[in-house]
């Protein structure tokens, strides 16, 4: 796996920087947290809004992953219109992977595809109008 690291980033709060050059389709790492069924995460989610953050990540139907227990600095990787990374869902696994040539000290930004209410709006960029 590449080199990642955690600073203040300039969209939201913390981010996920590239520690060096990150080549197209690369996995970047998995997004950890405990695994939960859909129906027990709403009460995760609405705590998490609260602080501005949205931290469970849906896998499918059934389950999700809430990366505010047993998560890694994955959680930290902002959302993007205009993202440099993508994910893919192994099994039950969320893998985050870079969608072009990434830059050392660049970023990583993913779209967050998000459903439900999109109460916190984005900010990947200034006039950007989409909500989360």
């Amino acid at each position: 796996m590449p080199r990642l690291i955690r600073q203040r980033s300039s969209l939201h709060g913390f981010g996920v920087f590239a520690a060096e050059s990150i080549n197209k389709n690369r996995r970047l790492i998995d997004y950890a947290g405990e695994l939960v069924r859909n129906s027990e995460t709403a009460g995760r989610e609405a705590r998490y809004l609260e602080e501005g953050c949205i931290w469970v990540f849906r896998v499918n139907r059934a389950w999700s992953r809430d990366a505010g227990v047993g998560g890694n600095i994955a959680r930290f990787i902002n959302h993007s219109c205009t993202p440099n990374c993508w994910f893919e869902i192994v099994d039950k696994t969320i893998w985050i992977r870079a969608s072009r040539l990434i830059c050392r000290g660049e970023e990583l930004t993913y779209d967050y595809a998000t459903v439900g209410d999109h109460t916190i709006a984005c900010r990947c960029r200034p006039g950007c109008t989409t909500m989360l």
